[in-house]
């Protein structure tokens, strides 16, 4: 027999699902869209080689590119969610072709306009600035243009690095189908001989059921069933992910940078010295998620703790949780950041449809946070009534919201925000719901079940997101020297550094533990993005104390982060909020909480 089955795409609710017909109202509508736009790519063009005639030319280009790219991101937003809750379905997959190509054709019809302003000379520029007072705006554009001018090429070597772009998308596209759409898996069985189907939103890292639960045949035979099912097309998946490291190599050449990591933070106004900061902390901390471990083996009451039982429930009452009641609960926790912050929260799911609330057969792998100026920020996600929904739900609301305060305070150009910035704002949410439930739920199953949501979050953010952060330098730095990049040694490479972090006291499986990159189909063709998580998780936490402990300005502080979008650096818009991300404290004090709830969660067990 099976567990319940998983629904195809045609068999949610509409209620349940994100309201994209407030983009575009019918196919039809859709393709009128993309035509017109299609074509206004010429208004762009016909300014090559002009912005040097003076600020009114000037002023008519950028009010030309605002126009056309705002359509391109409703066009793009659109084709890209059509296909992520329905990913087998090959007219989805073909618009969402279409949206990402006509984005590539937008850049590349753009990309004289920053060697052209180069040529102007900045000092020209901020003159222009002054006698015509719409130019006004491009102050903090022109700031940061200036900052990475010596990366920025030749008119032509911009049209062809924006042209590359689509077919560059081809290695991570590659590994997303297999992920997705290709990889089958085994079903896991459970001790009574019951078998359950495994699936990316049943299993995944934080908000599957398979990996929590405490039959440890089921969450061994769902472990291992998972790893092999990625291990299958091992070499097919490296390749592609050895494509997509070998081009941020090549992009990071061409802009005339040292490394793909000084490209990659570079393009964010991040100083390499951060990143480098955070993995150094990390190391000098593992100790801390061995003492966890411990406590885990010694709450399972078992001789020898393996990965699969990494995140096994340690209560058998763990709460079911309808997705209602989760969202009640996250709007209690988010009171502190004031009325018009929980009101605009609550109107937009339960009035205008933001979440894809509920898994279905080919919905892609984890949750995430979209959407453009013009539409609602839209969120997908696999609820499945447990509070590791929960979190997720308050995490990507927390993008969502960020990006609703943006794009209503900023005008187009800087109405999104830093990488560095975005997962800030999604943590602080999880961290100031987790102080409400831990402070007015006192069932002891209730705050087990808080205590190890918060752990799983912390081992996503603080333990997966730094090791494979570390995975992603070395193999990048394999690829600088000119070394190939291979399935067996990327899988060595990750059960090294995932054994360093379990420590002596777990029994690791070092093929299905080394098979961990396959399983980020996503996150690692992001160029060096996976560290943000830590350091997010880490101002959230410094932030969420001061929000908790302070009053209106600690507030109104935060809230100033998430209305500065890209107004500022992003550095400088935590700043705004109260932490400094330069340097090493706002980790350790993350740590110090880490070891709080292990504290915690030990005299819950002991």
């Amino acid at each position: 027999m099976t567990d319940t089955a998983i629904r195809s795409r045609n068999e949610i609710p509409e209620d349940d699902t994100w309201d994209l017909e407030s983009i575009y109202p019918t196919r039809e509508a859709f393709e009128a869209a993309f035509k017109k736009t299609e074509a206004a790519l010429a208004d762009i063009t016909a300014f090559k080689g002009r912005l040097a005639e003076g600020p009114d030319t000037l002023s008519a280009y950028f009010k030309t590119v605002e126009r056309v790219v705002q359509d391109v991101g409703k066009i793009f937003v659109y084709s890209r969610l059509k296909y992520a809750t329905d990913t087998a379905n090959q007219d989805a997959a073909a618009l969402n072709d279409r949206g990402g190509g006509l984005f590539a054709r937008f850049q590349a019809a753009a990309s004289f306009g920053d060697p052209e302003l180069m040529a102007i000379g900045f000092d020209t520029l901020r003159e222009w600035m002054q006698e015509k007072a719409e130019l006004a705006i491009l102050k903090q554009y022109l700031n940061e243009l200036e900052q990475r001018a010596a990366h920025v090429r030749s008119s032509d070597v911009e049209e062809l690095l924006g042209a590359v772009q689509d077919p560059f998308r081809t290695s991570s596209a590659t590994h997303g189908v297999l992920a997705n759409a290709d990889v089958s898996f085994k079903p896991a069985v459970d001790s009574k001989g019951n078998a359950h189907e495994v699936t990316h939103s049943n299993i995944s890292q934080h908000s599957g059921k398979l990996f929590y639960s405490t039959d440890r045949d089921l969450r061994r035979s769902a472990w291992e069933n998972y790893a092999d099912g990625h291990l299958a097309y091992r070499n097919t998946m490296a390749n592609a992910l050895a494509a997509g490291v070998k081009q941020d190599v090549f992009m990071a050449r061409a802009r005339k940078y040292d490394s793909s990591l000084a490209a990659a933070l570079g393009a964010g106004y991040i100083p390499p010295e951060v990143f480098h900061s955070l993995i150094d902390t990390y190391k000098a901390n593992i100790p801390t998620w061995h003492r966890y471990w411990e406590v885990r083996k010694k709450a399972l009451k078992l001789k020898e703790l393996y990965v699969y039982d990494t995140r096994a429930a340690l209560t058998e009452k763990m709460p079911t949780l309808t997705f209602d009641k989760a969202f009640e609960w996250i709007s209690e926790g988010m009171k502190p950041l004031g009325e018009e912050y929980v009101g605009i929260m609550r109107n937009g799911v339960l009035e205008e449809r933001w979440v894809d609330r509920y898994p279905n057969k080919g919905k892609r792998s984890g949750a995430f946070s979209s959407g453009f100026y013009g539409t609602h920020p839209y969120i997908m996600m696999s609820f499945n009534d447990d509070i590791f929904g929960l979190s997720t739900l308050a995490h990507e609301l927390g993008h969502s919201m960020h990006s609703y305060f943006s794009r209503r305070e900023q005008p187009l150009i800087y109405s999104d925000y830093g990488l560095f910035v975005a997962e800030v704002a999604s943590n602080f949410n999880q961290a100031l719901v987790r102080d409400y439930l831990l402070k007015t739920q006192t069932d002891r199953d209730l705050q087990i079940a808080i205590i190890e949501e918060a752990m799983s979050n912390f081992h996503r953010y603080f333990f997966l997101m730094p090791t494979l952060a570390r995975f992603e330098l070395e193999i990048h730095e394999r690829a600088e020297r000119g070394q190939g990049l291979t399935a067996q040694g990327m899988i060595d490479l990750m059960a090294d550094l995932m054994s360093e972090g379990y420590g002596p006291g777990v029994v690791v499986d070092r093929e299905r533990t080394g098979s961990l990159w396959m399983q980020f189909s996503t996150h690692l063709y992001l160029n060096f993005y996976v560290f943000q998580y830590a350091t997010g998780i880490s101002g959230a936490h410094a932030l969420a104390e001061r929000v908790l402990n302070g009053g209106a300005e600690e507030r109104n502080a935060f809230l100033s982060m998430l209305e500065a979008g890209g107004s500022v650096y992003p550095l400088d818009a935590l700043k705004l909020a109260g932490v400094d991300l330069r340097g090493p404290e706002a980790v350790e004090k993350t740590f110090a909480v880490l070891s709080s709830y292990v504290d915690r969660l030990e005299t819950l067990v002991g």
